[in-house]
């Protein structure tokens, strides 16, 4: 997978939080632009059988959180991130393995994020990521902003 040393240390990040180890996440793709997560419904299994709405809220939050993290981390830079606000849509129950991805949004410039960061010490940017059913559609999607603040 390209970008393995990227990965490891945000994997390893990802594990130290003893929230996120609990929810047995790993990380399945990342090209540059996008991340993936992948975690097993058996550990974000609700009443109903499906997955847990606060998971996917999670599982899209931390996808979303490691652009920001990889793209601060790219440029050398070293940063807190935050998420500053978020939105979410429910839009069909998942019943098997929690499938997510993060990217920019599309309004989104990761050079001018970085380069606002650099300059200003802080910078915020829009990212989106969705959770997809089997089958491809869409069963959740997120839309937020996250703000990194230069240490």
């Amino acid at each position: 997978m390209p970008h393995t040393a990227e990965l490891e240390q945000l994997d390893a990040h990802y594990q130290s939080m003893p929230p996120v180890a609990l929810m047995q996440l790993r990380i399945a793709g990342y090209d540059g632009h996008r991340l993936q997560l992948h975690a097993p419904l058996s550990v974000h299994v609700n009443d109903k059988g499906c997955a847990f709405g606060g998971s996917l809220a999670s599982m899209m939050t931390l996808a979303s959180w490691g652009v920001v993290s990889l793209l601060v981390e790219r440029a050398g830079l070293h940063a807190d991130i935050f998420v500053a606000d978020s939105q979410i849509r429910y839009l069909a129950p998942l019943f098997a393995d929690l499938d997510v991805s993060a990217e920019p949004a599309p309004e989104s410039d990761p050079r001018e994020f970085i380069d606002t960061l650099r300059s200003r010490g802080r910078a915020r940017m829009g990212l989106v990521a969705q959770t997809r059913l089997p089958d491809g559609a869409i069963a959740t999607d997120f839309a937020a902003r996250y703000v990194a603040i230069l240490k």
